[in-house]
């Protein structure tokens, strides 16, 4: 299945140009190769990474319309990071406490010449207490942590009338979610299911979407050792 194929059959081949499609096909490339050395993911085909990794990326894009700004927390190898930036002109931060994968990110924004993605090192909770607070159009992250505890890492650097989207593999942390985004200032907008359609298998997904309606407490977020012990 090559990317294309991939992208056509999720419904989402409106995003991928000749050109688009080349870098990306590089970008997976490249992540396999890199993957020999420093894990950055348990996939090991092609196939697999399009589907699991572009296609699934992409599925942001609908949501991300007409924003500016975009902070990927624990963004990882740079997913959704890389893909967005690419299909997208947003302007793309990935944030991860591992500096190891956020070179990856950098080798290939160098390699790919693109102009509106930066890595950012640090933890989330520690990060979020000075300009970047309430700063971001949008903040996304893919299945870190539960959703109480990634509303409380996530939520502070969008600003109001911004968006956070959690990306999920189901709806089963939507209550517990929706209660932490209101404490925080966050409402749910909606909650969409779909089908990541893959070569040989279909794979349930989720997308909330949260948009900020006020001010998040300075209190949050607080240190993780609390964040998890006791979610909000």
């Amino acid at each position: 299945m090559t990317l294309r194929d991939c992208f056509e059959k999720n419904g989402i081949e409106r995003y991928l140009t000749n050109e688009k499609e080349n870098t990306l096909d590089i970008l997976c490339r490249d992540l396999l190769e890199y993957n020999e050395n420093v894990n950055l993911t348990a996939l090991s085909t092609l196939s697999d990474v399009y589907a699991k990794h572009i296609a699934d990326s992409a599925m942001l894009l609908p949501y991300t319309g007409g924003k500016k700004t975009l902070l990927d927390v624990g963004c990882g190898g740079g997913f959704p990071s890389l893909p967005v930036a690419i299909l997208s002109g947003i302007d793309v931060t990935s944030l991860d406490s591992t500096k190891k994968k956020l070179d990856f990110i950098d080798i290939e924004k160098e390699k790919l010449r693109l102009k509106n993605i930066k890595t950012l090192y640090g933890r989330a909770e520690e990060l979020c207490k000075g300009e970047l607070r309430q700063s971001f159009d949008a903040v996304t992250a893919r299945a870190v942590a539960s959703l109480p505890i990634l509303c409380e890492l996530c939520i502070p650097y969008v600003k109001i009338g911004g968006i956070f989207a959690a990306m999920k593999t189901d709806k089963s942390e939507l209550n517990a979610g929706e209660q932490a985004a209101k404490k925080l200032g966050a409402v749910l907008v909606k909650a969409v299911d779909y089908k990541l359609i893959c070569k040989d298998e279909e794979a349930g997904r989720c997308i909330m979407i949260f948009e900020k309606t006020k001010d998040t407490d300075k209190k949050y977020p607080r240190r993780y050792s609390q964040i998890k012990a006791k979610p909000l």
